[in-house]
C-alpha cells in the first residue's frame, strides 16, 4: 500500500501512475491515498464490472471540484446519481444512440471535404486544430445552435480548453474555467431563444424543453447539457491526431483504410482508442461496504477504474503495445473490456452515450485523412505519458500538396524523425 498521499505522484507520472502502483503491489487491488483520501485502485473486466455495478458507487461526491467546474459543469448530468442521473441521462440517450449519428458523421465528412480543399498547397496546418474547427462547424449545425463561422471557432478553442485544463492547475485550468464561463453564457442565452419557439427534434430544441421533476432546467445547467453534447464530441479531435500518429508510424494501416473496407475502419476506431492515452482512470466512492479480489472496499472510500491500466493489459490485448487493429477483427470484445468511454450498458449506467458519436466520427475523418494525399512534415510527434490530457506535441502538421506527385519520396524522408507514445508503463 501507498500509504503516502499519491495527488503529486499523479501529477508527475499521469498514465503511468496507477499502473506502475499497481505492478509494485502484485497487480492485483491496491490501496493508496489520493487528494488527502483513502482510495483503492482496480483494473480488469470485473473492476469494471463492479465499478459500474448499480448500488456500488455514486460519482457526484468522488469527482474533483476543478474536474466538475471545467469539464462538466455544475449540475451536469455527470454529477448526478441513482433515478436523477437516470432520467437525465435518458435525455443523452434519446439524442446522442439514435439515426442522427449518421447525420452528424455525414455533415462532419462535408466540413473536413470543404476545409481539406483549403489547405491544398498552403503551408502546414496543424491537424489537431483544424480538426476541432472541423467538428464543431459540423456539431453546431447538427445541434442547430446559431453560430456564426467566428463565434464557432471560439466554441472550438473553448471546448478543447475545457478539456486540456481539467486535469492539471494553473493556466491550464485558468484557461478552461473562463472558456466555461464564456459559453455557458452564450448558450444560456440560445437556449432561452430556443424556449420561445415551438420544440422541435433539434437537440437545442430537446434541451431547452427538457423538464425535471415536471420543471425546466435552469438556463445555465440546460447551457452545460447542451455543451455535454458539443465538448465531447469536439473532443475527438484528440483521437483524430492519434489516428495520424498511427498512420504516419505504421503507413500499412493508411493504406488499408484508403480501401474503404467498414469492418477495418470500425477495427481500427477501436485500436485508436485503446492503444493511445485519453482517460487515465475514472473514479467513484463506495456507498456500501464491498470485496474486490479479497480486498476490503469500506464505504466511503475512494474507487479508481484503472483505464490506461486496462486498455493495455496483455491478459486482455496480446502485445498490448502493438498497434494492432487487427485484434478486433479476431475476437468479440465484451462490454467491460474495452473501457476509454466506460463499460457496460450506456443507456442504464455511466458509459459514456456519446460513445456511438465518437467511433462514427473518429472512423469517419480516419477513412478521409487516409484518403487524403499529404504529408506530415520534420516534426515532435512525441507523446508524453506524464501530461493529461496527452497529445502529440506538435499536434500534427501536416501539408496537402497542390498534386499527389510532390508526395514522391517525401514520406520516406520524414517518417525516420517519427517518435511513438513515450513514457509508458
Amino acid at each position: 500500500m501507498a500509504d503516502h498521499d499519491q495527488t503529486l505522484a499523479v501529477a508527475l507520472k499521469g498514465y503511468a501512475w496507477l499502473p506502475d502502483l499497481r505492478r509494485r503491489a502484485g497487480g492485483g487491488a491496491v490501496r493508496t491515498r489520493v487528494m488527502g483520501q483513502p482510495a483503492v485502485g482496480i483494473c480488469g473486466p470485473a473492476a469494471a464490472r463492479l465499478f459500474y455495478g448499480t448500488g456500488n458507487l455514486e460519482r457526484h461526491t468522488a469527482l474533483p471540484a476543478l474536474v466538475v467546474h471545467t469539464l462538466f459543469g455544475r449540475g451536469a448530468v455527470h454529477t448526478l446519481d441513482g433515478e436523477a442521473h437516470r432520467h437525465r441521462k435518458a435525455l443523452f440517450t434519446s439524442l446522442l444512440m439514435g439515426d442522427g449519428v449518421d447525420r452528424l458523421a455525414e455533415l462532419t465528412r462535408q466540413e473536413f471535404d470543404e476545409a481539406s480543399e483549403q489547405w491544398r498547397g498552403g503551408p502546414p496546418v496543424r491537424l489537431f486544430d483544424e480538426s476541432a474547427r472541423i467538428i464543431a462547424r459540423a456539431v453546431a449545425r447538427w445541434v442547430g445552435v446559431p453560430l456564426e463561422n467566428r463565434e464557432i471557432n471560439a466554441l472550438a478553442r473553448d471546448c478543447v480548453a475545457m478539456v486540456d485544463g481539467f486535469a492539471t492547475v494553473g493556466p491550464r485550468a485558468a484557461r478552461a474555467l473562463v472558456a466555461r464561463r464564456v459559453q455557458e453564457r452564450r448558450l444560456s442565452r440560445i437556449i432561452a431563444g430556443a424556449r420561445a419557439k415551438p420544440p422541435s427534434p433539434a437537440p437545442l430544441s430537446v434541451i431547452a424543453h427538457h423538464t425535471d421533476e415536471g420543471r425546466l432546467l435552469d438556463p445555465r445547467v440546460a447551457a452545460v447539457e447542451l455543451l455535454n453534447i458539443i465538448r465531447p464530441t469536439i473532443a475527438v479531435s484528440w483521437f483524430v491526431a492519434f489516428a495520424a500518429h498511427a498512420m504516419d508510424m505504421w503507413p500499412r494501416h493508411q493504406a488499408r483504410l484508403r480501401a474503404g473496407d467498414d469492418e477495418y475502419t470500425l477495427a481500427f476506431t477501436h485500436e485508436v482508442r485503446r492503444f493511445y492515452p485519453f482517460a487515465p482512470f475514472l473514479g467513484g466512492r463506495a456507498v456500501r461496504d464491498m470485496f474486490f479480489q479479497g480486498e476490503p472496499i469500506p464505504a466511503g472510500t475512494l474507487v479508481l477504474l484503472d483505464v490506461y491500466g486496462q486498455n493495455h493489459d496483455p491478459e486482455l490485448w496480446p502485445d498490448p503495445y502493438t498497434f494492432d487493429p487487427e485484434r478486433f477483427l479476431r475476437a468479440e470484445i465484451g462490454e467491460f473490456d474495452l473501457i476509454p468511454q466506460g463499460g457496460g450498458d450506456p443507456r442504464t449506467g455511466h458509459r459514456c452515450p456519446g460513445e456511438k458519436i465518437t467511433v462514427a466520427l473518429l472512423g469517419a475523418l480516419s477513412r478521409r485523412l487516409a484518403e487524403l494525399d499529404h504529408y506530415l512534415p520534420p516534426q515532435n510527434t512525441g507523446i508524453a505519458l506524464s501530461r493529461i490530457p496527452a497529445l502529440p506535441r506538435d499536434r500534427i502538421r501536416l501539408v496537402v500538396p497542390e498534386s499527389s506527385a510532390v508526395l514522391a519520396g517525401v514520406g520516406a524522408a520524414v517518417s525516420a524523425s517519427r517518435s511513438p507514445v513515450s513514457g509508458g508503463t
